[in-house]
């Protein structure tokens, strides 16, 4: 009994320092977002109505599903270049099927269905075949736009008004459903596909000695990706009221630069995704910023690749440091 207290305790001791390491800095990231939220807050004091936190929610939802997408990929030890086309197909496959015979529960379901093919099939490309994901989806984002605009060469089709209202009226069913897909994720995080993520991200030769069925794991991860891009197009279609082939093209950057703002690392299995969340929501707020600060656009995107870069590089001069103050110590 003793024993087995003892390994219990030591199991416990284990879990909480791979917490503590992945967790690494999400206290101060917290802090950030909310001295930003007030500062937002002052300058467009409707934030805090009713009416307003229900538009936030609306401006915030899509860049919260991509950056989840893309944080699953590279907690996995990929990326994926092709969101922004993602998007764009499944704001197309919603306007042009909800319209339909489908009607709107058939038009979601073929909007998570492409989401789901797409991703597997890229994610069966990528890890059977060993290729680097940023190829493959920088290739798939090319026939993925293809697509999206052989589909709706340009902008059209509809989406139901119910849905409009419903998803982008004054209510705040956007931020219902940002709680509605943490919920899912901490029930997909508990999986034997969810916990063996981090492990395949991290170290696949190790994740595959220890018997986690790595392929399985990064395909099942690329195509969930895959659904929750499409789904973010299906809530632009509903916001728009219409599909457009090139419309979700500024959200590869975006996903990108929320998740490693949220500590989400290239290398695989460092990072949470409770970090490339917050890390959205910061990245939603500070574009609202420099909106209402008047910046023009092209600032915003220099703006967006240097929080990119500091982000990445912060964190190694740090360790960088903190080697050498141990090299002199010793």
């Amino acid at each position: 009994m003793s024993t087995m207290s003892a390994s219990a305790v030591a199991h416990r001791g284990l879990y909480r320092a791979v917490q503590l390491r992945r967790n690494k800095g999400i206290g101060g990231l917290t802090i950030v977002v909310l001295l930003f939220l007030a500062a937002y807050a002052v300058l467009f004091p409707g934030l805090l109505t009713f009416e307003g936190f229900a538009k936030f929610s609306q401006t915030w939802l899509p860049l919260a599903l991509t950056a989840m997408a893309q944080a699953m990929l590279m907690l996995a030890g990929g990326i994926s270049l092709s969101v922004g086309a993602t998007v764009s197909l499944g704001a197309v496959v919603a306007a042009t099927t909800m319209g339909t015979p489908l009607g709107v529960a058939g038009g979601l379901g073929a909007v998570v269905l492409v989401g789901l093919v797409v991703g597997a099939i890229t994610g069966a490309i990528t890890v059977r075949l060993r290729l680097p994901a940023i190829i493959v989806t920088l290739a798939g984002s090319f026939i993925i736009g293809g697509v999206a605009l052989l589909i709706l060469p340009r902008p059209g089709g509809s989406v139901p008004t119910t849905v409009s209202d419903l998803l982008a009226g004054t209510s705040p069913v956007a931020f219902g459903l940002l709680l509605a897909t943490i919920a899912l994720w901490k029930l997909y995080a508990a999986t034997p596909l969810g916990l063996g993520l981090y492990a395949a991200g991290e170290n696949p030769v190790g994740a595959y000695r220890s018997g986690v069925a790595v392929d399985t794991v990064l395909i099942a991860a690329y195509a969930i990706s895959g659904a929750l891009t499409a789904l973010a197009g299906f809530f632009v279609a509903a916001q728009t009221g219409s599909g457009d082939p090139v419309i979700g093209s500024a959200f590869t950057l975006n996903s990108i630069a929320a998740a490693v703002l949220g500590g989400v690392g290239f290398g695989g299995g460092q990072g949470t995704m409770r970090g490339a969340f917050l890390g959205s929501l910061l990245l939603t707020v500070m574009i609202n910023v420099m909106f209402f600060l008047g910046l023009p656009p092209v600032a915003q995107y220099i703006a967006q690749g240097l929080i990119i870069v500091g982000a990445v590089a912060l964190p190694e001069i740090a360790k960088r440091r903190a080697h050498r103050a141990g090299r002199v110590q010793s």
